[in-house]
């Protein structure tokens, strides 16, 4: 699955810095034959609505010339708004000192599912440093499902 988001992303990318925008990130999710693909943009001044369907429709553009999904797929263009997904090391580096939320792949220490704040992200090492109640873990890049910011609402 790595290697096929890497290929969207190879795709999809030139399409969005287009239009001056920058990709934040690519889930495929797929189910049987439907899959639903979901392109995450960024902006120094954020993004709209119009961002979006620009997006969208030069994507469609490419992916009907290339067609690098098989079967039948829904293509959502969004923001990654308050609660952002993390694709990247840059990403986790970019929000230190922010709350993150993540799963693993596997367990460690007997639980998947972590909340605390991003203490440090080497792009070297490849790895993460978060703090949550009882300590602080480490987690190589490649052992994270899946990771956001979680928004602190005052």
């Amino acid at each position: 699955m790595k290697r096929n988001i890497a290929r969207l992303t190879e795709l999809i990318e030139p399409a969005v810095k287009a239009f001056g925008l920058d990709l934040w990130g690519v889930e495929h999710l797929a189910q049987g034959r439907f899959s639903l693909l979901r392109i995450y943009i960024d902006g120094e001044a954020g993004v709209d609505l119009k961002d979006c369907e620009r997006v969208s429709r030069q994507v469609s553009a490419v992916f009907d010339v290339e067609a690098p999904i098989a079967g039948e797929y829904t293509l959502e263009v969004s923001s990654p708004g308050l609660d952002r997904p993390l694709f990247n090391i840059g990403q986790f580096a970019r929000f230190i000192g922010f709350d993150a939320a993540l799963t693993t792949r596997a367990p460690m220490e007997g639980r998947r599912r972590f909340k605390g704040t991003i203490t440090q992200a080497d792009e070297t090492a490849n790895k993460v440093r978060l703090a949550v109640e009882d300590g602080e873990y480490e987690f190589a890049h490649g052992d994270i499902e899946k990771a956001n910011i979680v928004h602190r609402h005052e």
